[in-house]
């Protein structure tokens, strides 16, 4: 499952960051940035999961400015399924 986290830069650009969303095996959700290693969240829930998310690209693009790394420009990423019989 994909959807788009939306931040602001501090010229109150917005920008929106794929991400992914995974079921586990046990049933819990994690999610991740493809534009931002490093950057994931997981819990039991995909509500809680997308709330925690968010608060990670926040977290993570802001600690990327106060290193003075250049924070990268959201990719445009196209997702669909494949069904095999």
């Amino acid at each position: 499952m994909k959807e788009a986290v939306n931040t602001k830069t501090s010229r109150s650009t917005q920008m929106r960051y794929p991400v992914i969303f995974e079921t586990g095996p046990e049933g819990g959700v994690s999610a991740y940035v493809p534009d931002l290693p490093g950057c994931v969240a997981a819990a039991s829930s995909l509500e809680e999961t997308r709330k925690l998310i968010r608060e990670a690209v926040k977290f993570h693009l802001e600690g990327m400015r106060l290193h003075g790394e250049t924070v990268p420009e959201p990719t445009a990423i196209e997702c669909s399924l494949v069904e095999i019989a």
